[in-house]
């Protein structure tokens, strides 16, 4: 039986990083002998060439997007550049998210896993077996030999989401806790009817689910990958899927009514300094984890019940001006400004000062003010669930808000 590390995923992922070493290196054409190299750093040519690498995918991913759908993973360079600088990130966003789950899962499907680090962020947050599948040959051998090196129970298979080949044929009659997709889905069937194509695998995905289990999809923290994963969102809800989280709100997304607008989580995070080090040289600051991320509840379940009183999750980074903090926030109302001046703070509602986005809050002693409310002397504000925890559910029965976008 699998002992559970710690429930600290900084801790966890200091100890991959030695594998991610040794499994890069051990695939590297050209490597060669001499000097044995450090198990947890890149020496000089080294980190020349991944930095190199990941400043080509980063381009690649992020901004003409000309990677975006390619199979960069089988390109050996580019596999190096994943494994040593965005696998731990994706580590880190799929521990950030797991942990907003209403149970720990026991087995996990990883779908479009790459070398895995979706994958082994829900074994190290509790998961008893893991099943990763790609449609890359050398990531899937990247994650066995990381699998091997941490004895890890992780399986593996190839998907290939072109083909079209039934989600049911990679594990018959196994039905999951968790189906995770790590950016994954923004690179599909682009400029193909792709809000409708991406809403159908993810409802087949679903389908994968064993009662009470969840669907994650994580993608990156861009404004038209976060937008096109809330359409997709849209047309699940339209569909009768219930939304575990980040959505308070059970309507159409209001992130989506101005072009300007959409939605991401951002965790602060301490990196490795093996990625300190790569983004340094590859230009790149990971001085935070950001995604978007959509996590979505098993067929036949329903909304939980929101928490008491009035709540908000805090979808922006503080926004202040003169004499006055504001920020925008998301509740089961909608998508609104919530503000306070500095000259009515109190003890009761100082807490505003030092939200993060991702924290749920209950405010009370507010007002509608302008394109939202205002908070004043009377105003009191409470954490209700920190950013990456889950949201308690009201009592049995409280009904949501009823809103104009309903």
């Amino acid at each position: 039986m699998r002992v559970p590390t710690p429930n600290d995923p900084a801790h966890d992922l200091a100890r991959w990083i030695p594998r991610l070493l040794a499994v890069w290196r051990e695939g590297r054409r050209g490597s060669r002998g001499g000097r044995r190299p450090p198990p947890d750093a890149l020496l000089p040519d080294e980190l020349r060439e991944v930095g190199a690498a990941v400043a080509r995918l980063s381009r690649g991913l992020t901004r003409e997007r000309e990677l975006a759908g390619a199979r960069y993973l089988d390109e050996e360079r580019l596999l190096g550049a994943y494994l040593l600088f965005y696998w731990p990130v994706s580590y880190l966003q799929a521990r950030g998210t797991i942990s907003e789950l209403p149970r720990r899962p026991r087995a996990v499907l990883d779908l479009g896993s790459g070398p895995g680090p979706m994958a082994f962020a829900a074994l190290d947050a509790g998961a008893a077996e893991a099943l990763a599948a790609d449609r890359s040959a050398r990531a899937l051998s990247a994650a066995r030999a990381l699998a091997r090196a941490a004895g890890e129970p992780l399986g593996a298979r190839e998907w290939n989401p072109a083909r079209r080949t039934p989600l049911e044929a990679l594990a018959p009659g196994r039905r999951f806790d968790l189906v995770t997709m790590g950016h994954v889905v923004n690179e599909l069937w682009k400029g193909q009817d792709e809000d409708a194509r991406r809403a159908d695998l993810l409802e087949e995905a679903l389908r994968l689910l064993a009662p009470g289990g969840s669907l994650l999809v994580v993608e990156p923290a861009l404004r038209d990958t976060s937008r096109a994963l809330l359409r997709v969102r849209d047309l699940l809800v339209a569909r009768g899927h219930a939304v575990r989280a980040p959505c308070l709100f059970r309507g159409p997304c209001p992130a989506l009514l101005r072009e300007s607008d959409w939605c991401h989580a951002e965790r602060p995070i301490d990196p490795p300094p093996l990625v300190t080090q790569l983004g340094k040289a590859a230009g790149l600051r990971k001085e935070a984890v950001k995604m978007s991320y959509l996590v979505v509840a098993a067929p036949g379940e329903g909304w939980a019940a929101p928490p008491a009183g009035r709540v908000f999750r805090i979808v922006s980074e503080p926004l202040p001006s003169k004499g006055r903090l504001r920020y925008m926030g998301c509740g089961p109302e909608g998508r609104m400004g919530l503000a306070l001046q500095e000259k009515h703070v109190t003890d009761a509602n100082r807490r505003f000062e030092s939200l993060l986005r991702g924290d749920v809050i209950e405010v009370t002693g507010v007002e509608p003010r302008g394109d939202g409310i205002a908070l004043g002397e009377a105003s009191s504000v409470k954490v209700v669930a920190p950013a990456g925890r889950p949201v308690p559910a009201g009592p049995p029965g409280t009904p949501a808000p009823t809103t104009a976008g309903e």
